[in-house]
């Protein structure tokens, strides 16, 4: 067991520069306003040192960029496992175990103290060429009584491959997942095999929100605005896998009833803010343009016709604009990227600084993103474990208040006051 020592000193205080806004919709994000974070960290000068990719300006001042912070307390890190396959998905159970997804498509519980069980059996088989695999999962909020898990997948089928999302019963014995069925399709299937999404999480209301990713290429990625496609899309469903009741387009004509809210790229994020109830997603852009969204039931996110990155090739993406009438602006961008995956909610008083910051896995920047959130802005930045050179995958918070997080190369990490 590998065990690294992260003591922060704090840092000094540096101003942060204005941004302009020619904006010709609001400029700052609308919605409940939760509390500040409650404790004091020191600010230091933006994170980013590294040049954009583009020469987009911000909506709005803090839009990108922020402050950097430091945090105070004394912490620690260890790598409890580095075993994993490929792991993708990460959700905490009750008893402090773990259940993990592996992209090749197996799931396996994991103690925590690092202890790796053999793949569940009962998973149906996954695409995994590409980007695709067994992605995000989620458990019940009653698993204790009913034992259900919930993931998704990208599934093989005649036409191509798409997103899915199955259900299934951990057994008694610990060794597979029974009654498996597949609860949702989000078609159209597409031949290609990059930018599925996906997370899933439960909503406080007791149905599913799924991340459907946009499928990459050019001629599916603009379904991400059309309505009668669930390509790049964040939906709304029950648990047996129906459109959930009191979405946002539900009885509109041509419309998909499940669907809640659309123009979304790759989200490999999804987390409900502790205080609030509100409904944050990350997702990846292209060269630069990463994003945080909180998001609005019915809104349009406006991919990929507003973006603030730029195509793989250099040039810009449809018209080259970042702002429209009628499409929401991120409420924090990237750019350069920092490929920002899984993510959650700090909620534990083990680190009283950390109380209600949103904690980002983030793969091409190879660290864990720690944003401090005030009134639904991002007022602070911090990088966390860059030194330890991993893609970091997903990160959940465990029933003793740690932070546990999975990287590409097979480690599980538990994040903790020293």
């Amino acid at each position: 067991m590998k065990t690294q020592l992260l003591i922060i000193a704090a840092g000094t205080l540096l101003a942060v520069a204005s941004c302009k806004t020619d904006s010709d919709t609001p400029a700052t994000p609308t919605g409940t306003t939760p509390p500040t974070s409650g404790t004091t960290t020191t600010s230091t000068s933006p994170v980013e040192t590294n040049p954009p990719n583009s020469t987009y300006s911000p909506a709005f001042s803090g839009q990108t960029r922020v402050a950097g912070v430091r945090t105070t307390t004394p912490f620690t890190s260890t790598v409890l496992t580095s075993t994993l396959a490929s792991p993708w998905g990460i959700a905490s159970l009750p008893d402090g175990r773990f259940l993990i997804t592996e992209k090749a498509g197996t799931m396996r519980l994991v103690t925590a103290s690092g202890q790796v069980s053999a793949p569940l059996s009962g998973i149906p088989a996954v695409n995994s060429s590409g980007q695709g695999g067994l992605l995000g999962l989620c458990v019940d909020p009653a698993f204790t009584t009913n034992r259900m898990v919930y993931w998704s997948f990208s599934e093989r089928g005649a036409t191509g491959s798409l997103l899915a999302v199955a259900k299934g019963r951990l057994s008694t014995n610990e060794t597979a997942l029974e009654g498996v069925t597949v609860i949702y399709r989000a078609t159209p299937a597409y031949t290609g095999v990059n930018q599925y999404g996906s997370r899933v999480i439960f909503d406080r209301t007791g149905n599913l929100i799924v991340s459907s990713g946009d499928r990459s290429d050019p001629g599916i990625r603009v379904q991400a605005q059309a309505l009668n496609s669930a390509v790049g899309k964040i939906v709304r469903i029950t648990t047996d896998g129906v459109a959930a009741p009191g979405n946002p387009f539900a009885g509109q004509a041509d419309a998909r009833p499940e669907l809640y809210s659309i123009g979304h790229r790759n989200q490999h994020g999804l987390a409900i803010h502790p205080v609030t109830g509100d409904l944050w997603e990350g997702e990846l852009g292209p060269r630069g343009g990463d994003e945080i969204n909180r998001i609005q039931p019915g809104a349009n996110y406006g991919w990929p016709i507003i973006t603030y990155g730029i195509d793989y090739s250099g040039q810009r993406l449809g018209d080259g604009i970042q702002q429209r009438a009628g499409m929401e602006q991120p409420v924090y961008y990237w750019d350069p990227v920092v490929s920002p995956s899984g993510m959650t909610f700090y909620t534990s008083n083990r680190i009283p600084e950390w109380q209600n910051n949103l904690f980002i896995g983030a793969l091409s920047g190879m660290h864990i993103v720690r944003l401090v959130i005030e009134a639904n802005r991002v007022v602070g930045e911090e990088r966390l474990l860059a030194s330890e050179g991993q893609r970091f995958r997903d990160i959940t918070q465990g029933p003793d208040g740690a932070l546990y997080a999975i990287t590409d190369a097979g480690r599980l990490y538990r994040i903790d006051r020293r």
